[in-house]
């Protein structure tokens, strides 16, 4: 479907990828995966044509569509979100228009054949279809037919997220597609991608998202492409297991090389020996180097300045009521925080979970009733627009060393390089920064003179895993209360101790983390299914039609010889089929097991100075090894897939 060639691009002398090549065929749901800058957002421009590589070539198979959702910013204008996701082809689009115009701008004859074309077109079906995708990614019905300009960039967004699907391409290319959704509207998202019938690349920093989705993984290590089998979880085992033999080829190779040039610097001087020593310089020249593994990329533990100590009791609302307008959002609320609360704030877009925050932070003011910080409280907001918190004319280290309490240069530095400011980065003007390293910045500046009362809102939104990581290991260390909104389940998991779900204006706590909420809300919804399912049923009147016997009926058990030879055709019908399973799973486990020997016997050789003297066969064996990797997590994987498939037929079969 796309094949990528040999393709290498660098800006201003610094290589992003070199010589990398890669396949996507019909069906493939591909992360990829990599640190801010490896140049992953380049490679889809590449895809896209829309920049020229250096060397290589990018191709599409014919008749191939192919549909791209950028990261950030797309056109607005007087067009509704319901009327951009229809606009899937030009002459839709033109269509649309004309059947928008008023009467008396049209006559009647054009106005009758754009509605036949319309209709031919598909166009009726597109719009139900484009309503059920809306509708999965939160859109209220009264938000369709608003311009899009009134709308925030995040839904936007969104509605450029809706006409990607109701299009359905060949092939998805999706970057960060999950930053503007909640998680409601992500879940919706997840399951319509899994069942996706096309091919999806996409670009994410969302483990979990990343779990759900991806049969494999493409890692932007060192200007080069990887492709590992398997969701996120898998390529960490595979890549480690990978960096673990690729460092005792490292370090074999190396000892190998230190023996050879001792050899030589001991008897180059000799004139009887200075042809051998030579020999072994060029030996060493003629090596083709296998170079260690790239350090993972791992948090920077460090120890920020803790703050003060709160009472217990932290912030009270008591009877808030707020609205914007007609809209009521609360009708008096109550809440309450205490010291060391670490909850998540979740719920339905629009149910008011950011304006929750804001009320708690004072950004918004208590329209009716009472907001009380306890005892030595002090409130910290981190919002989703951080623009309002920097200093554009200050340097990245003046911003960030700008605290209520001196912390050491070296100590704002480390936290800083953290977050991905390292070298000469710490000197740059605030003004120049992107819309994600503002969003590092400000956390930065949180980080390291936090308040005993910290309030988030979608604080990972920007971040590349390495960020996360490092924001989760401060925000594990903090010893204040913490209340904060994420759609990235991976964070949530990791620091919340307790949910708040806000919805239509009513708050419900649960007292643990979100996998208790989640089996809480889970055992509710299923209550409630049966209860549902019981009260239909006793609405059902018994029935006996065509010949089928009503419950309770008395039913012959008398069976003729056409019916004997019948089930006796199915028996073995079935038993033929079992014994194909059972085989198929054989095969695949001697398959395994030869591949595991494989990978044995590479292993050894790997490990063996005696590999070291041929130029260039450590490199064959580690392409081999890594290959054969590859074999063996497809295979378990198949394996996994046939034994469910015999486990699951011999359990029918007994029934």
């Amino acid at each position: 479907m796309l094949t990528i060639s040999n393709i290498s691009k660098s800006y201003g002398g610094r290589v992003l990828f070199e010589d990398v090549s890669l396949q996507v065929n019909r069906g493939d749901k591909i992360g990829l995966v990599g640190p801010n800058g490896a140049g992953k957002t380049t490679l889809f421009s590449i895809i896209l044509k829309d920049t020229s590589p250096d060397e290589g070539a990018v191709s599409l198979e014919r008749r191939v569509t192919m549909g791209y959702l950028p990261q950030e910013t797309a056109p607005t204008g007087d067009q509704t979100a319901l009327e951009l996701t229809m606009a899937i082809t030009p002459e839709l689009e033109r269509l649309q228009k004309l059947l928008a115009l008023p009467a008396d701008q049209i006559d009647e004859a054009e106005h009758h054949a754009a509605l036949a074309r319309f209709d031919e077109l598909g166009g009726y079906q597109l719009e139900a279809r484009a309503r059920r995708i809306l509708a999965g990614l939160a859109f209220h019905e009264r938000d369709l037919s608003r311009p899009l300009r009134e709308l925030s960039g995040g839904w936007v967004m969104r509605a450029y997220l809706a006409r990607l699907l109701t299009l359905a391409p060949d092939l998805l290319l999706l970057d960060e597609p999950t930053n503007h959704l909640d998680l409601e509207s992500l879940e919706w998202f997840q399951e319509h991608l899994q069942s996706y019938e096309g091919a999806i690349l996409f670009i994410s920093h969302d483990r979990e998202f990343l779990n759900l989705l991806c049969d494999s993984i493409v890692a932007m290590e060192r200007g080069q492409l990887h492709r590992y089998r398997g969701n996120f979880d898998e390529y960490l085992v595979q890549r480690a297991a990978r960096d673990v033999q690729q460092l005792a080829a490292h370090k074999n190779q190396k000892r190998e090389i230190d023996r050879l040039q001792r050899f030589a610097d001991r008897f180059r001087a000799k004139a009887s020996m200075a042809s051998r020593a030579q020999s072994k310089l060029k030996e060493i020249a003629r090596m083709e180097r296998v170079d260690a593994p790239e350090a993972a990329e791992k948090t920077i533990h460090f120890r920020f300045p803790q703050p003060r100590r709160s009472g217990q009791r932290v912030i009270t609302l008591k009877d808030v009521h707020h609205a914007y307008g007609d809209n009521v959002v609360y009708r008096g609320i109550n809440f309450e925080a205490e010291r060391g609360l670490r909850m998540v704030l979740v719920g339905p877009n629009g149910a008011g979970k950011s304006t929750l925050l804001k009320l708690l932070a004072g950004v918004l003011e208590v329209q009716q009733g009472e907001r009380d910080l306890g005892y030595n409280a002090s409130v910290g907001y981190y919002s989703q627009n951080r623009v309002d918190m920097l200093q554009p004319k200050r340097t990245v280290l003046e911003e960030a060393s700008d605290t209520r309490q001196p912390v050491p240069e070296q100590a704002v530095r480390t936290i800083l390089g953290s977050f991905l400011f390292r070298g000469d980065d710490v000197f740059k003007p605030v003004a120049v920064l992107s819309g994600g390293e503002k969003s590092r910045l400000a956390l930065v500046k949180l980080l390291l003179d936090p308040p005993n009362l910290l309030l988030m809102d979608e604080p990972t939104t920007h971040l590349d895993m390495p960020s996360i990581d490092a924001l989760i290991g401060a925000l594990k260390q903090y010893e204040g209360t913490l209340l904060f909104i994420s759609h990235d389940v991976h964070f949530i998991r990791e620091l919340a101790t307790s949910v708040l779900h806000i919805s239509a204006g009513t708050l419900t706590k649960y007292p643990g983390d979100y996998q208790y909420y989640l089996e809480k809300t889970r055992a509710t919804s299923e209550k409630a299914a049966l209860t549902a399912g019981s009260m239909l049923s006793n609405l059902q009147p018994p029935a006996a039609t065509n010949g089928v016997s009503p419950p309770g009926a008395r039913v012959s058990t008398f069976k003729t010889k056409e019916q004997k030879r019948a089930e006796a055709e199915e028996r073995q019908v079935r038993s033929k089929r079992k014994r194909e399973r059972e085989t198929r799973v054989s095969q695949i486990e001697a398959r395994i097991a030869e591949f595991e020997l494989r990978q044995k016997d590479l292993t050894a050789e790997l490990e063996s100075s005696a590999t070291y003297v041929s130029p260039g066969r450590p490199m064959v064996l580690n392409r081999e090894l890594t290959s054969v990797a590859d074999e063996l997590q497809r295979l378990n994987r198949e394996w996994e897939l046939a034994s469910a498939a015999l486990e699951a037929f011999t359990a029918s079969a007994s029934k």
